[in-house]
């Protein structure tokens, strides 16, 4: 039997760049940065005290005051995002099969800040073990697909994926096989994270993985840059409603884009840099297209990892001229993380929504802070530069890597 087709019918947000996606994208378009002063934490004594937060945001909009103290803010994002995606997708979950719908949600460390908080509040005390009661489900990385699952009803496959920042890649790989093997006909896919906090940006700083530009932020996240000195902390949700293609021509969906392939690997090499010639990366993308069927002559638009870390960027850019040989200088290519910064488990749900945009408004998000270009770098390469680029997209690819040599690579076609 044939694989099914799979579509993407709904899109929701909270990110540094929007709380909309409408906001998101007019942003992205723009090249805007979404860096600023840590507000989440006094960050005065830490090395880095700067983030990309979500801005104007209040969980008592959305939650009664019980439902705020028992959600941590990763599972608050998630629950505000997917709301959004599906008011966006016009789905009435009174007229679908509850057993053939699903959430598939991402998140590479879940609800750290109450983890932190509560067992911050028992080291400090007498030793009386007085947690809350909300403790555990508060943190588990799973919760918030749960969550979701719960509001709408739906009863089909269910769960988490955590492989640190390509998660939310993972997560729409998997769902879109559910829908292709007719297991689901909708799957409410994403990823959330609210890493900005004391012990996420304290560990990376003590990685040296975090840039320290504190004089200005908003430059900091600078991918393929010389002057690049590691990457800028985010956080946020996307939600994307997968569809079965037939199921939503049904209802008369909109339909933003088709899920076309998907590609994982293992650099099987160190638990924190990638492979230095960016074997697993390539060996991921490779396996994407041949998932979709396609090329190197079909892809138009490669949305990179790009964290703006040294170590990190040349690699998936050597990776891409191995795989695509001349076809690598017609493409566009561009770091959307100079804009939102780096939102770990989050981060693929995010840029695959940059590549929708790219699919559906005929504009390559830019490169923003690209002063310098690293002498390293093969400069024939259109990394998209400071500027938007119009141009049609037919196929494009969303590459997100992890730590411990994940690696993940999702193409969507136009529609």
């Amino acid at each position: 039997m044939a694989d099914r087709r799979v579509v993407v019918t709904g899109l929701g947000t909270l990110n540094p760049l929007g709380n909309t996606i409408a906001e998101y994208f007019r942003n992205l378009q723009n090249g805007v940065s979404g860096a600023g002063p840590i507000t989440r934490f006094d960050a005065e004594k830490f090395k880095t005290r700067f983030a990309c937060e979500v801005k104007n945001y209040d969980g008592a909009d959305f939650f009664d005051r019980k439902e705020v103290r028992r959600y941590d803010l990763f599972t608050q994002f998630a629950l505000v995002a997917a709301a959004q995606a599906m008011e966006d997708s016009g789905i009435d979950v009174e007229k679908i099969d509850p057993e053939k719908a699903g959430v598939i949600w991402a998140s590479g460390i879940g609800g750290l800040k109450s983890f932190f908080e509560e067992v911050k509040s028992f080291a400090l005390g007498d030793g009386t073990p007085r947690l809350s009661p909300f403790f555990i489900t508060m943190m588990i990385p799973d919760i918030a697909a749960g969550y979701i699952s719960m509001k709408y009803g739906f009863m089909g496959p269910n769960y988490c994926t955590v492989s640190a920042c390509a998660s939310s890649n993972h997560a729409l790989i998997d769902a879109l096989n559910w829908i292709r093997r007719g297991v689901a006909d909708i799957i409410i896919t994403g990823g959330s994270e609210a890493g900005v906090n004391e012990p996420a940006v304290g560990g990376f700083n003590s990685m040296q993985a975090l840039s320290t530009r504190n004089d200005d932020p908003k430059a900091a996240s600078r991918p393929f840059d010389a002057d690049r000195d590691g990457f800028v902390i985010g956080e946020g949700a996307g939600a994307i409603v997968l569809e079965e293609y037939e199921h939503a021509v049904a209802r008369g969906a909109k339909i933003y884009a088709e899920v076309v392939g998907g590609g994982c690997s293992g650099d099987a090499y160190h638990y924190a840099a990638p492979h230095p010639e960016g074997k697993g990366a390539m060996l991921a993308m490779k396996s994407a297209m041949a998932d979709a069927g396609l090329g190197v002559g079909d892809i138009d638009y490669i949305n990179v990892h790009g964290t703006s870390t040294p170590a990190g960027d040349g690699p998936e850019l050597m990776a891409i001229q191995r795989l695509f040989g001349e076809d690598a200088y017609r493409l566009n290519i561009s770091a959307t993380k100079s804009m939102t910064g780096h939102l770990l488990g989050a981060a693929g749900a995010v840029e695959a929504q940059a590549v929708i945009m790219a699919l559906t408004e005929g504009i390559v998000p830019p490169t923003i802070n690209l002063d310098n270009l690293d002498p390293a770098i093969d400069p024939r390469l259109n990394l998209t530069p400071n500027v938007a680029q119009r141009r049609e997209v037919r196929y494009a690819m969303s590459n997100t890597f992890g730590f411990g040599g994940h690696n993940s690579s999702v193409i969507f076609k136009k529609v």
